[in-house]
């Protein structure tokens, strides 16, 4: 019955919004950063993902970024960014605000897409702004630790993604919470809802009177909040939604 009931909720939502997390991703193969196996079971993130330890170190950045990226760029859309991709086609969803950087929402058809903690499909020089494909620098490291900036030569060459001790990207999160005050359901996928800023976009839109609707594998601190909570896997959960939805 709850994924009846999501299915209700979002069929008749007048601007629905979704938050993914990394278990959407983490269907499509991509580890998680902080469920059973993930990044930061094996490294410290202060230490091999904050921008104090990029600067004085980048190439120590980029011998854990390296294999990570290669998966990340070899990842495909699985049934649940594909499902909410449908559900944005259709109306049900006005946007979908991700804490992820692969891209794969993209990928699936969603066009609205706000990445609050950037993307790694790109690399910025923080010395000469100069910008590249992901995937080329990639392609260099065998080679080239740390890559080194095609334009100006520089070693600081970082992934536009938000590292620890960097701000967030002001409009990205002031678009997001501006649609949360407007949403009226309010749908959360595979996210824990432990890392903020970004676990205030539900709480605001709870706080504005959106009903909430949670599909996560484990529980969140926010599932007393919701309408509908289900845990199960965002693939298999999503595509029933959508079905039921489409009639």
């Amino acid at each position: 019955m709850t994924v009846r009931r999501a299915a209700e909720l979002l069929a008749t939502a007048r601007q629905g919004l979704a938050l993914t997390g990394a278990g959407v991703s983490a269907e499509s193969g991509i580890p998680t950063f902080r469920g059973e196996g993930g990044l930061w079971t094996k490294y410290d993130p202060v230490k091999v993902s904050s921008i104090e330890s990029f600067l004085a170190d980048p190439a120590a950045y980029w011998r854990v970024s390296k294999e990570r990226g290669s998966i990340a760029l070899a990842a495909r859309p699985n049934p649940g960014h594909e499902a909410l991709a449908a559900m944005e086609a259709a109306g049900r969803l006005a946007a979908i605000v991700t804490q992820n950087t692969d891209g794969l929402h993209q990928d699936s058809g969603s066009t609205h897409v706000i990445e609050l903690h950037g993307s790694g499909r790109m690399v910025q020089c923080l010395e000469c702004g100069s910008r590249e494909a992901r995937a080329d620098v990639q392609r260099r490291l065998d080679t080239e630790m740390p890559p080194h900036c095609r334009s100006c030569g520089s070693i600081f060459l970082k992934p536009t993604v938000v590292l620890f001790g960097e701000p967030m990207p002001a409009a990205a999160l002031n678009e997001a919470f501006e649609l949360a005050r407007q949403t009226d359901v309010m749908l959360v996928v595979g996210s824990s809802l432990v890392v903020y800023p970004a676990a205030e976009v539900p709480l605001l839109a709870v706080q504005s009177g959106a009903l909430m609707i949670v599909v996560n594998a484990e529980p969140t601190p926010f599932d007393r909040f919701a309408e509908v909570v289900i845990h199960g896997r965002s693939g298999e959960v999503l595509p029933e939604i959508g079905r039921l939805i489409s009639g």
